[in-house]
């Protein structure tokens, strides 16, 4: 397009504007009685034109505000909310949480995915929408800018339409644009758009924004829900390649990611919430894409996305996995949002991941996020169909396809340890767990102890410590060995292997026992090919060790990799050095033993007594 022809085009496009510009107050004019009003969302919040409203000398009887998250839609006076009119809400953040305690207002705990449906059904009638939008570009088009999400659904189905036009609002590609025909009045604004940042988090925080980094991979397209852990996982993805984002919402770190090349796929979302710089990014920018939310969550289109990932939090979660997401100690927070469909997407997802964050117990530590029930006040967000990873700062747990028991077992391993007693206790008696079930660990599950190793054949396994409820694996690992092999481990003819003879070699304390488990595949999908461990003799302040390997995992090296992690767990923890009673005819241990430093073999009957200082 030439130079002459944008001149004609953007001076015709001004003129329209002309046409319907009014006045904040005039524009506020067509709210009649009865009417069900739309605010703009999040960082677009029209906060002007709400301003008019409230103050408007009108007598607006039965005028109902509907919205999802934002900022400014209720005003404050003395800290308290004041509001002339009645609020519908999807999302209870900071301006709505006192009104909805003051009866001003009521949360719909709905999916923000099935909104857009109900307002063009009018199951959610909008008579009028009041929102913010970009200056028109040369074809007569405005930009939804930060916030496309319930908003624009909300534009093209109220009957009268008033946007504030703000030059400083960002033009984003996608599926952003609204036809200036379509809105019956513009009140101009010059404001800088709405600045988020979420509060930094605290080292609990950081400590699960580690954990959840670790087992997200390169080519990884990211959902991040609001929430201060998911926001700050961000941070510790510097080191990754090829990440795109398919997600409901985008935060400041994205900035970062992208300057650092780790983010170099397309960002697709549905509104954003940042500062001016993250602002300027996307302003025009094609690697962006936003579109409404019933787009973003479509299930054909989000789980058909590669390794998928869904980072989200939770207020607490109970031994069955029941999350709730929504409500804490009796009182709304925050919202349903578009958690659901991400969960259950990215589940379907090849390579994909959904895992839900939170701190073990609350801020001031009083009580645990993990409880035996949800609490009467604490709604199900997310069943416990549906909970696949939970994090803690105390290390993660896979809860999909699990039993009962492997899920309250696995939730209490990452609890904090002086609520675990409590929690066996109760997971016992509410018979989600068998009579006489322990728990030796007291510490946090070291994660910093997990090591990959590559073995003779060229394989990859990760040797990691083990956990009460690998005690599945072990059983695997016994019923796949042969009777030669179980003789040589046990000293006996065994037919069986019990719960608690599993337990005996994976359920350790970390200090005085330890035991680590050789695994491979994914975390969600791991399989246990070997273990070792070890229990301290505090006489001589040696410990006798123990190993067992897969069939078909023999002869590779696994066993000395699990003797040299043991060797430099035991070093660190001050040990003198290892002990144990082998078979004669056990050469293959021999040999395995052999490898460690000053080994003294002791022949005794049909036994070596061996010691191996370090």
């Amino acid at each position: 397009m030439n130079d002459d022809v944008l001149k004609a085009s953007n001076a015709e496009n001004s003129a329209a504007i002309a046409d319907k510009l009014r006045t904040p107050e005039e524009a506020v004019s067509e709210v009649k009685p009865g009417d069900r009003v739309f605010i703009g969302t999040a960082c677009a919040t029209p906060r002007r034109l709400i301003q008019a409203l409230e103050s408007s000398e009108e007598q607006l009887y039965d005028v109902k505000l509907i919205h999802f998250l934002t900022d400014g839609a209720i005003p404050v006076e003395n800290g308290m909310p004041k509001t002339r009119f009645q609020h519908k809400v999807f999302f209870v953040g900071s301006d709505t949480r006192e009104a909805i305690k003051k009866r001003k207002a009521e949360y719909i705990p709905i999916s923000i995915a099935q909104l857009p449906r109900l307002i063009e059904n009018e199951r959610i009638p909008v008579n009028v929408a009041m929102v913010q939008v970009s200056p028109p570009d040369y074809k007569g088009f405005v930009s939804l800018g930060v916030s496309v999400d319930i908003t624009r659904a909300a534009v093209l189905n109220a009957k009268k339409v008033i946007a504030e036009v703000n030059p400083n609002m960002p033009h984003t590609h996608g599926d952003s644009l609204i036809p200036v025909d379509q809105i019956d009045a513009f009140v101009e604004v010059n404001t800088p758009v709405i600045e988020y940042l979420h509060k930094p988090a605290d080292a609990i925080g950081e400590q699960i924004a580690r954990y959840v980094a670790r087992i997200i991979h390169d080519n990884s397209t990211l959902h991040t829900g609001i929430g201060r852990i998911p926001n700050e996982m961000l941070k510790y993805l510097t080191n990754r390649k090829s990440l795109s984002i398919h997600s409901d919402v985008i935060t400041e770190p994205v900035i970062d990611l992208i300057e650092k090349n780790v983010i170099t796929g397309q960002i697709v979302t549905s509104y954003c919430m940042g500062t001016k710089a993250l602002y300027n990014l996307i302003d025009g920018n094609t690697q962006f894409s936003f579109h409404p939310i019933d787009y973003i969550c479509r299930p054909d289109i989000i789980s058909g996305i590669n390794r998928l990932v869904s980072v989200t939090q939770a207020f607490s979660i109970d031994l069955m996995g029941q999350a709730c997401a929504d409500q804490f100690g009796g009182e709304f927070y925050g919202g349903i949002s578009a958690q659901p469909e991400f969960i259950r997407a990215s589940a379907l997802s090849f390579g994909g991941k959904s895992i839900i964050c939170l701190s073990s117990t609350t801020d001031d530590g009083e009580e645990s996020r993990i409880r035996p029930l949800l609490r009467e006040g604490e709604g199900v967000t997310i069943p416990r169909s549906d909970v696949h990873y939970v994090i803690t700062e105390y290390g993660s747990a896979y809860l999909y396809c699990k039993s009962i028991q492997e899920k309250a077992l696995a939730l209490i391993e990452i609890a904090h340890p002086d609520f675990r007693p409590w929690l066996l206790e109760e997971g016992i008696r509410l018979g989600y767990l068998k009579k006489g079930q322990t728990l030796k660990s007291k510490t946090a599950y070291p994660e910093n102890e997990e090591r990959e190793v590559e073995l003779k054949n060229g394989e990859k396994v990760l040797i990691r410590p083990a956990k009460a409820s690998d005690a599945g694996g072990m059983q695997d690992i016994f019923y796949n060995m042969n009777k030669q092999d179980i003789y040589t481990r046990f000293f006996r003819h065994l037919a069986s292997f019990t719960d608690k003879m599993a337990q005996h070699l994976c359920n350790v304390d970390y200090e005085n026992e330890m035991a680590f488990t050789a695994v491979t595949g994914e975390r969600e999908n791991e399989k246990v090919i070997g273990s070792s461990c070890y229990f301290v003799d505090p006489t001589d302040n040696l410990a006798e060790v123990g190993y067992m390997i897969r069939p078909g995992w023999q002869q590779c090296g696994l066993g000395t990799a699990l003797q040299q992690r043991m060797i430099e767990y035991a070093q660190s923890k001050e040990l003198r050095g290892f002990k144990a009673n082998i078979l004669v005819e056990n050469i293959k241990m021999q040999q395995v033993i052999k490898k460690g430093a000053k080994v003294q073999f002791s022949r005794c009957g049909h036994e070596y007594e061996v010691t191996s200082l370090f």
